[in-house]
């Protein structure tokens, strides 16, 4: 490459790379009736619910890393699929816990034998799923994704010397 175009960032490649997979996921769920991020919320209550969770809506949002609010939007139209149920906690009359129906666990274990299968494809150029260098790059990509980010600071001139 020449020095004046350093190749692509690694923000950018992450980022590239993110929505390869999402769409070849989305590819592979849609004969389920699945999307990448309905999938991320089934699979997750479906493993939740075999370590014996229970969880909100809140808690499943902190666990696949999405909004709240997006949690939210896909509970809905999951339960309008028959595929979760939607009901209050009994300790916390706010909060809404998640289930899978049993169609939902039906779904939910076909779509990770899906996944799984894609997964290994995807992987294949590192030596597949189970293989060394799989491991370091999950291993990077979790280091990546442990590490708190910062607030961002404004640089804008009219903040300068100024205390918030």
């Amino acid at each position: 490459m020449s020095k004046g175009s350093p190749g692509p960032t690694p923000g950018f490649l992450v980022w590239r790379l993110a929505n390869k997979w999402r769409v070849a996921v989305d590819r592979a769920l849609a004969p389920l009736g699945l999307t990448h991020a309905q999938y991320a919320v089934v699979a997750s209550l479906y493993g939740m619910a075999r370590a014996g969770e229970r969880p909100s809506q809140r808690r499943l949002a902190d666990h696949t890393g999405m909004e709240a609010l997006y949690v939210s939007k896909l509970a809905r139209a999951l339960e309008t699929a028959g595929l979760i149920e939607r009901t209050r906690d009994p300790r916390d009359p706010r909060a809404v816990q998640l289930t899978l129906t049993d169609g939902g666990r039906t779904v939910a274990r076909q779509a990770v034998v899906t996944v799984q299968e894609l997964l290994q494809q995807l992987l294949e150029p590192l030596g597949g799923l189970d293989s060394a260098r799989t491991r370091v790059f999950t291993d990077e990509l979790t280091t990546l994704l442990d590490a708190p980010l910062a607030p961002s600071v404004p640089t804008d001139e009219s903040t300068q010397g100024r205390t918030p």
